[in-house]
């Protein structure tokens, strides 16, 4: 048998370290790659290869993906043909609508780590650009006053940095509603804009100028029914 594991990983990097076992190991790391106006690009002996995915996070996944391909049998050469048209999963990162300056992604991170590592990811994507970060706080366990404190700093590479949550989630579960300024407090920036009304959200989404700017809208639910094809249709303008 063959353990493929990523080396970046402290953990799994002791655990394959301290077994016993005589297992054939393989360590990956993060594939070399380049970023030029919004495209990453692997570097291959064939030359650079434009895919569609991005972020640290993906092109790690990809690594071990083609350590496991190669391993049965898949030619190198084969797989960056096949990687080159992969778009990853539905709601990961997913360009929606974009115009000549603009970007609308969509993407389904709700963990802090995941929150923060595809602001990251889009930051490192688009470096001319501004972030503007919207994050719905959407599951029960989000809007536990002893975990919310876990999202700090997860919105920091955000340029415009903005979170909502619609106070009835609590209601339902008869739990004390939380107050923006809690929320400003958790996530330790001063500059966030907290929204408790779906109406007040979509309106400051539609007044804002996308002009050379990335919109990320990251959530598990729908922002209290946010009508996404009049977003769609603001972004497209810029």
């Amino acid at each position: 048998g063959v353990l493929v594991f990523n080396e970046d990983d402290k953990t799994l990097r002791k655990l394959a370290g301290d077994t016993q076992n005589t297992i054939r190991k393989e360590p990956y790391t993060i594939l070399d790659h380049s970023i030029f106006e919004g495209v990453t690009y692997l570097e291959t002996d064939e030359g650079l290869i434009p895919i569609e995915i991005f972020g640290k996070h993906n092109l790690s996944n990809l690594s071990g993906a083609k350590w496991i391909c190669q391993l049965m049998g898949v030619d190198e050469d084969d797989f960056h043909q096949a990687i080159s048209t992969f778009k990853g999963a539905s709601k990961r990162l997913e360009l929606i609508a974009s115009g000549k300056t603009s970007y609308l992604f969509k993407d389904f991170a709700h963990a802090p780590s995941k929150v923060k590592a595809t602001t990251m990811a889009i930051k490192e994507q688009f470096p001319d650009s501004k972030l503007v970060a919207c994050f719905e706080l959407h599951t029960y366990s989000s809007l536990d006053p002893s975990f919310i404190v876990h999202y700090r700093n997860s919105l920091e590479k955000a340029d415009i940095p903005i979170v909502f949550y619609d106070p009835e989630a609590l209601r339902i579960k008869n739990r004390p509603p939380i107050s923006p300024e809690e929320i400003v407090v958790a996530f330790d920036l001063p500059e966030l804009r907290v929204f408790i009304e779906p109406q007040k959200l979509k309106n400051h989404l539609l007044e804002l100028d996308y002009h050379q700017k990335v919109l990320l809208m990251m959530s598990s639910g729908n922002y209290g029914g946010l009508d996404w094809e009049v977003l769609k249709v603001k972004l497209s303008q810029f």
